[in-house]
């Protein structure tokens, strides 16, 4: 096993991201999974924390198939031609699709309470997940931040399958990932510890970053993840 939890992946991951700190920098942590990976960079690059929020697009009936993903600001990327092996119909896909724009507006207003989403623009935008498996979420993550106007993208993770990172070289401008085993299953084979994070969580995490940029109060100790 590569990694303990999620928070040490992030503080690994902070040693290939340390050249992209700067003012303007803002990392994005996926959720849920990803937040305590970009919590630990965030706090090493001493940049601010917020929320990337995508929801996957699955085929109807098999829901480990995933087609496309959905992000905020309208952001949709689809593999078209895996809807037509999946024989996924146009009513299905526009079914699909709408509930997961609600899921986004939804999860958006539950993880941050009431702040508005950090601004993009012109901005070095650092998209943390804790792994990748089809790169769906993290292409509408890397969507979203060019569509609000980032002037570099970098997805950082810990794991990922080969195909897919290699196939991110194309959206992101650095993509960085620590480990690309040729056996790939899942991403949590590759953690020793792998628990589900919850919104709980999330809030919290999102709540000692904010305003904090490193200088983070000794409160209560992260949980493993």
């Amino acid at each position: 096993m590569p990694f303990l939890d999620r928070r040490e992946a992030g503080r690994r991951l902070v040693e290939r991201l340390r050249a992209f700190r700067g003012p303007e920098t803002l990392v994005l942590g996926l959720p849920c999974g990803g937040v305590p990976v970009a919590f630990e960079v965030a706090g090493a690059l001493r940049a601010p924390l917020d929320v990337a929020v995508v929801c996957k697009l699955e085929v109807p009936g098999r829901p480990r198939l995933v087609f496309g993903a959905v992000a905020e600001s309208g952001v949709r990327v689809v593999d078209d031609d895996l809807v037509v092996r999946a024989f996924v119909s146009p009513a299905e896909h526009s079914r699909v699709e709408r509930q997961a724009r609600e899921t986004v507006l939804r999860n958006s207003a539950r993880l941050r309470r009431g702040r508005r989403q950090l601004p993009l623009s012109g901005r070095t935008v650092v998209l943390v997940d804790d792994g990748v498996t089809t790169g769906n979420t993290a292409r509408a993550a890397c969507a979203l931040a060019r569509a609000g106007g980032a002037a570099r993208v970098v997805l950082a993770v810990p794991v990922g399958a080969c195909r897919p990172i290699r196939a991110l070289t194309g959206c992101a401008d650095n993509v960085i990932c620590l480990e690309t085993p040729a056996m790939f299953h899942s991403i949590g084979q590759w953690y020793r510890h792998f628990d589900k994070v919850g919104e709980d969580t999330v809030r919290d995490l999102l709540d000692r970053a904010t305003g904090e940029l490193g200088d983070r109060p000794p409160t209560q100790p992260l949980p493993t993840f």
